[in-house]
């Protein structure tokens, strides 16, 4: 477990008087590693907003948009860094990146929403941080 998956997990536990999680994922994956852009957590709570639930249409997950919401913030913004976290995710949820068919099929599966949520952020976060701490390693060897 590293800071960030723990910072995950810390925001995920905290929820809305109706049992709704406090921050959506596209917020949770920014906010787990504000430390990587320099900014305040509010900041980055209301940058995400709208992007959870698939921009709240069902559209794109909210961890792939965080997820690469994060990349920009953090200064990486190479074709190669973003294809790799795409194509991570894809790999980990079956190619889906909408989260109407993602949450679909969790549920064909009998799996609940929360849960399944959780392990996209999960996910996502433990993608970035190898992207990013593989970008660190390289600019340190170049310097």
């Amino acid at each position: 477990m590293s800071s960030y998956t723990d910072k995950v997990k810390e925001l995920r536990a905290q929820l809305k008087p109706n049992g709704m999680p406090a921050f959506n994922c596209a917020q949770t994956c920014v906010m787990a590693m504000a430390p990587e852009t320099g900014l305040d957590e509010e900041i980055l709570k209301k940058l995400a907003e709208h992007f959870g639930g698939g921009m709240k249409m069902g559209s794109v997950c909210g961890a792939y948009t965080g997820g690469l919401m994060l990349l920009g913030l953090a200064g990486i913004d190479d074709n190669e860094s973003r294809n790799r976290f795409i194509h991570s995710m894809r790999e980990r949820h079956e190619q889906m990146m909408d989260c109407r068919d993602l949450l679909k099929a969790n549920a064909a599966r009998g799996g609940d929403k929360k849960t399944h949520c959780d392990r996209m952020i999960l996910d996502a976060v433990e993608i970035l941080e190898e992207i990013i701490a593989e970008k660190k390693q390289r600019e340190e060897n170049f310097i």
